[in-house]
């Protein structure tokens, strides 16, 4: 117990015993307290803080005496005091005074207190007429700061046994004022609001009630009922309180909350009026999608003859509706027989909610037009959000299982419905709709059965879905009545497009194959389930057709993503469901029964299968493709599918001609699979049908054929054309990556060889009898020669080989001509075309368009088959030597090289046109570039062709390019191949080979050589020019990208285009170098070009790709330090073969790892030919961290390589003679020079450093002879001039430095400046004389005195030179 509650105790036991024993006495203390009490009333500003004591002495004066049945407190002091104050408490506008009375009237009762103050008796009659006449009216007098305090007195004084009436009395007095009827549009705002306020404090005390559900019956009247409906319905009229009151008296802020104050009538009425609104606001959104959700979801329904006209207040209208729902929302769970209204209203709610998602990516990346002036929508829809968020959730966890599922199913039928109707055509807009269907889920689905459910409410059928594949029951029918697919398609694919976002988010098993696993199914984590565990009736290969037959939809397609799923889940072991799919996609093929028009000589290319028309062969096809080379089928799979085709083929004696339509190009995908271990198998009896089956069949599909006529006499319609490609597609050839190598891709036995070699006799003799030009029957012929070649070419004679290459050369030569008028089409629109730039480019497309694409179809079946014949010829396996008389080369040599030429010639077709088009910009050559990639297959055969050809058959094809007289040669043809901004890799490689080798590389670098003399010194120094770069004159197209680097370029992507191009062209320079000989004058000015006309920065993109920072810190120490493979390995290939060409070969596609393995090839090669070069930009970084990572990236990976290279050709070299003696120790990298003459001498050792080249060569004289010191030095300061300075081998320093030696010792002068014979960096002589001293001087030497010394006079004697 406090001070406070003590000292009141006492005070009223005090007074207590004062007034039994002393009445007169405590009177006058009680007209002290009530004119102490008057006074506090009465005064304007009193303080609260008395009021408050007033206060807690009542309830003292309660414990403490009232309980104990003691009735002074009343009738001595409270009773009086307070009928003395009620008329002052009357005029103020005190919550404070009110709070005095009203705690009174908790104390002593409402009679007794009602008694005192009004001086009446305690009859109820009496009680009940003050009640109404006086205390009404002053309680519910104008709304003021005191109105919650008066009411809270008004609810006080209500008494058990008269409180209909006083209820009664008090609604009546706020509702109906004139006493007469009931008027809502009398009352005004301040009724409603004190009402308001009074209904939320009867709320407050029916919650503190036990009973209350019989009390919210006591407070219920009638006339609330009219309000409630007439201010929901009369909205704005009553300002901010309408939704309190409403919210008050419906109730249902809370989940326990089931306190309510209306009719169930009334609450429908308020929540039909709130659906309404609600809808109202969902038609004037600004997108179409939610004004046609909004008609889906209630068409049909009672609410659907509903009019909905927009309002001016609109929006306040919303906000008002979105207040009742926040107050009243589990009021809803009162009304739940009105199913239809509760979801209604439930489904507005997640609407308007997803157009805020819709909003937000609109405002970025959505049409704008369809957004307007959003701004205050998007704050309600918002507020909605927030809503949904907070308490709906909760709302739905208590909803009724039926309700909760049939909500989903209509809220998914929404999402459905959107993508049906809605017009966008945006990825993002799909995502939302995903994420929509996936909020769905989890909130609607307590399990994944109920998922699974949910799902097929989503998935189910309408007039647009699905497109060919309908479920029935567990299994699917093929959709007939195709007659809408062109309008239902774009519709569709916005639908699979969401499906595919499920299949990504909650993974393929769950939406496709339909499994129920132990995990969380409203979990959206991509995890496989135990497909072990649950399977059901929920599994869907319908789908997973639609969708492999629909193939491309918004941001994805099968190949990309779909597949990938399918993948996925297939590794985890479910083959029946696939085996459902595969059924369902066969019976499609076969309905539809279409050719594929793939080429069934090889596997077929991912650009292939999308060319593929029929859907559902579109679909077989990738799936059988994929799944066989990932390994997931194998033998057994391919058996089993290749004996049910075998089966479906025949009606009884007839072919099935729709079976035998789609067959070949299943087995051009099946032929492999069946094949595996054919070849082991063959002496092995104990699986008879895995030997025999497909020889057998296969040797029966070749006899038919043998039974049809020559191609010769064949015309189209006749299903010799079906048999022909069936044959074809069993005997397929495998291309290797890039046309690098072409073999059969399956062992035959020699029956099947047999019969295939009398096809091909009967078909080459009906050919050489006969030309049949009918494309389709020179497309079998090939092909069928194709075969031949790769099966049966030990059975060929002269002849057969004759005949192959003959029509081989004419295939291919027909295509040549069709190029050729292609080039000529580009060339003219170069010369005489339009001057308007987007009239150009029109006209290089249409000069660019294949008039015949049969016939590039042809040459690539000529380019196949002539590849096999050269690998044929280059074969040395000795179990075939006894059949390669007929294939000898010299025999085919002229043939051959006229092939060669005709492929060379296409090769230099498309290289030109880029060149030409590249006149015009980059557009225009993108455009030629582009062109190519229609025909990829054509042109890599023509590229890996281009490789096998001779130096011969090279120039002789370039000369014709020159001959021919177009606007570009072809070197500058070549140049703009290996730089095209569409790269397609094998022709790009191709161009490379073809400018650094031979006759190319002759022409591509363009070289000021002069005379040399036979000791391979230079002679032409008349001049000061002799020893600049500028005698150096490169191609432009390589000398622009070598001196004028790209703006910025260390900024640069480090994959763009031009950084690419710019380390192509060093790769070109690079390979120029090492054809060059080591001491040759060309080779020292490409040297000073390089160091002259180049810049160094090169260096620094080449270490922006090689990872240095694995080379920082401590792990600079481990040789090994997570340095990628490729970067490593293709700089010490690059240093061991001189040659970048590997790294160069497999650049294309670029990427990242591709550009740092030949960033690494790249360097590596410039260390070897340009030491002193990169010495000197190493010399240069001032960042210590990465010349530290540098040097060790060197030193691990290339100076090893290039060490070991110095010193083997120091000790190779001949340049020993009598007078010079060179001694080589590997082991201490060491190299000791021995020079003597005469009776001198001394001994200079060369030490290579663990880092060389980085760090220069370190030199010492360890012994000299017969040789002044001034002599001595200045032979040791030579030796290390010419190591140091060397861009090449040491060996040739060493040489030069012997050379110079000797001639100083044969009496040639030396030049003063240098003070040595031989120039340390050109290698020149001294010939420049003065003629008044007649010294000589190297002219590099004299050019360089006269720059830095402003003047042009001899060093020595100062007279003019």
């Amino acid at each position: 117990m406090d001070y406070e509650e003590s000292l009141g105790k006492c005070i009223v036991k005090i007074l207590s015993g004062i007034q039994r024993l002393d009445n007169n006495l405590f009177l006058v203390f009680s007209s002290k307290f009530q004119a102490d009490i008057f006074d506090i009333f009465h005064q304007t500003e009193y303080s609260s803080q008395n009021v408050q004591w007033v206060v807690k002495f009542i309830l003292l004066l309660d414990k403490h005496a009232v309980r104990n049945g003691e009735i002074w407190p009343l009738l001595d002091l409270i009773g009086p005091t307070l009928q003395k104050s009620f008329p002052v408490i009357g005029t103020l506008d005190s919550p404070d005074a009110v709070t005095v009375i009203v705690t009174a009237v908790s104390v002593f009762g409402p009679r007794q207190i009602t008694q005192q103050i009004m001086c009446i008796g305690l009859g109820a009659e009496e009680f009940l007429k003050s009640f109404i006449e006086t205390i009404i009216p002053w309680s519910l007098k104008k709304f003021s700061p005191s109105t919650s305090a008066r009411l809270d007195l008004l609810l006080a004084l209500l008494d058990d046994e008269c409180f209909s009436e006083q209820w009664d009395a008090v609604i009546r007095y706020l509702v109906i004022q004139e006493k007469v009827s009931f008027n809502p549009g009398t009352m005004d705002r301040n009724c409603i609001s004190v009402l308001a306020i009074l209904m939320e404090k009867v709320k407050e005390r029916t919650k503190k009630s036990v009973h209350q559900s019989d009390q919210c019956e006591d407070w219920h009247h009638e006339l609330l009922d009219l309000v409630a409906v007439y201010v929901v319905q009369a909205f704005p009229q009553f300002g901010d309180s309408d939704a309190r009151f409403i919210c008050a008296v419906l109730g249902g802020g809370t989940i326990d909350d089931k306190i309510s104050f209306i009719s169930r009538k009334t609450v429908t009425l308020i929540f039909e009026e709130v659906l309404r609104r609600l809808m109202t606001f969902m038609k004037d959104s600004t997108f179409a999608w939610v004004q046609d959700v909004c008609s889906l979801l209630f068409n049909g329904k009672k609410y659907s003859d509903w009019r909905l006209e927009p309002s001016n207040n609109l929006l306040e209208m919303a906000h008002f509706v979105l207040d009742i729902l926040n107050g009243s929302l589990f009021c809803l769970n009162t009304i739940e027989a009105e199913s239809e209204l509760v979801q209604g209203i439930l489904a507005a709610i997640f609407i308007i909610d997803w157009e805020f998602s819709c909003i937000n990516v609109s405002e970025d990346k959505l049409h704008k037009e369809h957004i307007g002036e959003t701004g205050s929508r998007l704050a309600f829809c918002e507020a909605v959000h927030a809503f949904r968020c907070k308490i709906l959730d909760q709302f739905l966890r208590g909803f009724g299982v039926n309700n909760r599922k049939s909500l989903g199913t209509t809220l998914v039928q929404s999402v459905k419905c959107i993508t049906f109707v809605d017009k966008f055509e945006s990825d993002n807009f799909v995502s939302l709709c995903g994420q929509w269907t996936l909020d769905v889920f989890e909130i609607f689905c307590q399990d994944q059965v109920e998922e699974q459910q949910l799902l097929e409410q989503f998935l189910n059928k309408n007039d647009s879905w699905p497109l060919w594949v309908i479920p029935d029951g567990t299994g699917a029918r093929l959709r007939t009545d195709n007659v809408s697919l062109s309008l239902n398609a774009p519709n569709n694919t916005k639908f699979i497009a969401l499906v595919d976002k499920l299949i990504s988010k909650i993974g393929f098993d769950r939406v496709v194959a339909g499994l129920i696993s132990e995990a969380s199914p409203s979990s959206t984590k991509d995890s496989l389930t135990d497909l072990g565990i649950n399977k059901t009736h929920y599994s869907r290969p319908w789908l997973a057709a639609e969708i492999l037959c629909t193939w491309k939809w918004l941001g994805g397609c099968v190949l990309d993503s779909f597949l990938p799923s399918f993948v996925i889940y297939m590794k985890n072991g479910d083959c029946g469901f696939s085996d459902s799919i595969l059924n369902v996609l066969i019976d499609g093929a076969l309905v539809h029964g279409s050719c594929s028009g793939l080429n069934l000589l090889q596997r077929a290319s991912v650009d292939e299968l999308e060319a593929v028309a029929e859907p559902f062969l579109r679909a077989l096809l990738s799936v059988l493709s994929t799944f066989f080379q990932d390994n997931l089928w194998g033998n057994e799979k391919a058996t089993s599918l290749f004996k049910l085709l075998v089966d479906k083929l025949y009606i009884g004696d007839n072919a099935n001609l729709d079976c035998l339509k789609i067959l070949p190009s299943i087995m051009n995908i099946l032929v492999r699979p069946l094949s595996i271990g054919a070849e082991d198998r063959t002496n092995d009896l104990s699986d008879p049908y895995s030997e025999s089956k497909l020889h057998n069949v296969t040797v029966d599909w070749l006899k038919r054929t043998v039974c049809f006529p020559s191609l010769s006499t064949w015309q189209s319609g006749e299903d010799m054309e079906d048999w022909l490609q069936l044959v074809i597609s069993c005997f397929p050839v495998e291309v290797t990556e890039r046309m690098q190598e072409i073999k059969p891709a399956r062992y035959v036995f020699p029956a099947e060889r047999a019969v295939l070699y009398e096809l091909f006799q009967k078909q080459r003799h009906g050919a050489s009898a006969v030309l049949n030009k009918l494309p389709l029957v020179q497309k079998l012929l090939s092909e069928l020669m194709v075969i031949s070649v790769a099966y049966c070419w030990e059975d060929f004679d002269e002849d057969d080989w004759k005949f192959v290459l003959h029509r081989l050369r004419f295939w291919i030569e027909a295509a040549v001509v069709m190029m050729e008028e292609v080039v000529e089409n580009v060339n003219h629109t170069l010369t005489n075309g339009a001057n308007d730039v987007n009239a150009s480019l029109n006209e290089f497309e249409s000069a660019v368009v294949i008039s015949d694409p049969f016939l590039i179809e042809l040459a690539r079946n000529a380019l196949v088959g002539f590849s096999l014949f050269c690998s044929l010829i280059g074969s040395q396996d000795k179990e075939h030597t006894g059949n390669l008389n007929h294939l000898g080369s010299e025999k085919w040599e002229i043939i051959t090289d006229r092939i060669f030429e005709g492929i060379l010639r296409l090769f230099f077709c498309t290289a030109a046109s880029e060149a030409i088009a590249n006149s015009c910009g980059h557009e225009a050559s993108s455009i030629i570039a582009s062109s190519r990639l229609g025909h990829r297959q054509f042109w890599e055969s023509v590229a890996s062709c281009v490789l096998q050809s001779s130096s011969h058959a090279r120039d002789k094809a370039m000369k014709s390019i020159e001959i021919w007289g177009l606007s570009k040669g072809a070197i500058s043809s070549l140049y703009a191949l290996v730089f095209s901004c569409k790269p397609l890799p094998p022709l790009q490689y191709a161009a490379f080979v073809l400018l650094s080798t031979e006759p190319g590389a002759q022409l591509s670098f363009t070289c000021d050589t002069g005379k040399v003399s036979n000791d391979g010194i230079l002679n032409n120094e008349d001049s000061f020019e002799t020893s600049s770069a500028e005698n150096v004159h490169l191609r432009e197209e390589l000398s622009y990208k070598l001196e004028k680097l790209p703006p910025r370029v260390l900024e640069m992507d480090l994959v763009a285009h031009e950084r690419v191009n710019l380390l192509v062209a060093w790769c070109l320079l690079l390979e120029h170098m090492t054809s060059l000989p080591s001491s040759s004058p060309a080779r020292e000015r490409i040297i000073q070009y390089v160091q002259e006309s180049t810049s160094s920065i090169i260096l620094d993109c080449l270490f922006q790709h090689i990872p240095l920072e694995l080379y920082m810190g401590s792990s600079s120490r481990k040789k090994d330090a997570e340095l990628p493979a490729a970067v490593s390995e293709a700089a010490r290939r690059a240093i061991a073969t001189s040659s970048v060409s590997s790294s160069v070969q497999f650049l294309w596609p670029i990427g990242p790892e591709k550009m740092a393995s030949l960033a690494g090839a790249v360097f590596g090669l410039m260390l070897h030919h340009l030491p002193a070069y990169v010495r000197g930009w190493f010399s240069d970084i001032r960042d210590r961290s990465a010349s530290s990572a540098i040097e060790a990236f060197t030193k691990a990976w290339c100076s090893p390589t290039l060490i070991s290279n110095e010193l083997s050709q120091i000790k190779k070299a001949s340049f020993a003679d009598e007078n010079f003696s060179v001694s080589v120790s590997k082991s201490a990298n060491e190299v000791v020079a021995t020079y003597t003459k005469d009776e001198t001498g001394m001994d200079l050792v060369i030490h290579l450093p663990p880092s060389y080249p980085l760090r220069a060569v370190d030199v010492d004289c360890t012994r000299s002879l017969g040789i002044t010191e001034v002599k001595r030095r200045k032979w040791l300061m030579s030796l290390m001039s010419f190591v140091r300075n060397q861009n090449g081998a040491l060996a040739e320093a060493i040489r030069i430095w012997k050379s110079n030696f000797d001639k100083e010792f044969e009496g040639v002068e030396e030049c003063p400046i240098c003070y040595s014979v031989i120039h340390t960096v050109n290698h020149s002589m001294p010939r420049l004389a003065c003629k008044t001293c007649k010294h000589k001087f190297h002219s590099a030497c004299l050019y360089k005195w006269f720059s830095t010394s402003h003047k042009s006079t001899c060093p020595l004697c100062q007279s003019p030179f």
